[in-house]
């Protein structure tokens, strides 16, 4: 497996990548926000975002958001190639922009809302905590990102206090200094990433 910062050269998968997300949708029934391949190249021109691949062929990707004058962060947009699922890739793409965030944005509170028992899990170990709506981000620019997704009715109707996804947060502020461990089959790669000082709880 190789995981690392995507490059402007990545854009090639950008089309994939947004197919992969109807699909996942799809798949699970709940509302996942559409992402156009535009804007997903431009996050990888940016280097903002992780890319995965095993055996040389995509894996999965996720990438970075600021909000609030880059005092929050989110790490949105995770997917994993279908046929790979439950793998561990998911979770070592979470690692890799998990550090990339605190790398690039260390005082950040970084968050995200998610539908997804294994994504919550996963949060949890690095530390993130469930909270309201309200802890989140009051941005006009994240929130109309839900626009796309098919419970955005159930989210005005509750005043964009709460819906289906559960939020989650990251404060580093209240946080101890730990490094997390990068799971042992990401090894080879680990020079790759950012490494920043995070929490486990």
């Amino acid at each position: 497996m190789i995981i690392r910062v995507a490059t402007a050269a990545d854009a090639q998968y950008a089309d994939q990548l947004c197919q992969w997300y109807i699909d996942s949708a799809k798949t699970r029934g709940t509302g996942i926000a559409k992402r156009e391949p535009a804007y997903v190249a431009q996050k990888m021109a940016s280097g903002d975002s992780i890319i995965a691949f095993v055996d040389g062929e995509l894996a999965g990707f996720c990438y970075i958001e600021t909000f609030d004058d880059k005092t929050f962060v989110v790490n949105s947009g995770l997917v994993v190639n279908a046929e790979i699922r439950k793998s561990g890739v998911g979770r070592a793409i979470k690692q890799g922009v998990f550090n990339l965030s605190r790398s690039k944005y260390p005082n950040a509170k970084i968050f995200g809302i998610t539908t997804s028992l294994a994504v919550m899990k996963i949060n949890t170990e690095l530390g993130y905590k469930p909270v309201t709506f309200s802890e989140l981000t009051s941005s006009e620019d994240f929130w109309k990102g839900c626009r796309s997704c098919k419970n955005f009715g159930i989210l005005m109707e509750n005043e964009r206090k709460m819906c289906l996804c559960t939020g989650m947060l990251f404060d580093a502020t209240n946080a101890p200094l730990v490094q997390l461990q990068v799971p042992d089959f990401t090894a080879d790669n680990q020079a790759q990433l950012p490494v920043s000082p995070s929490s486990a709880s």
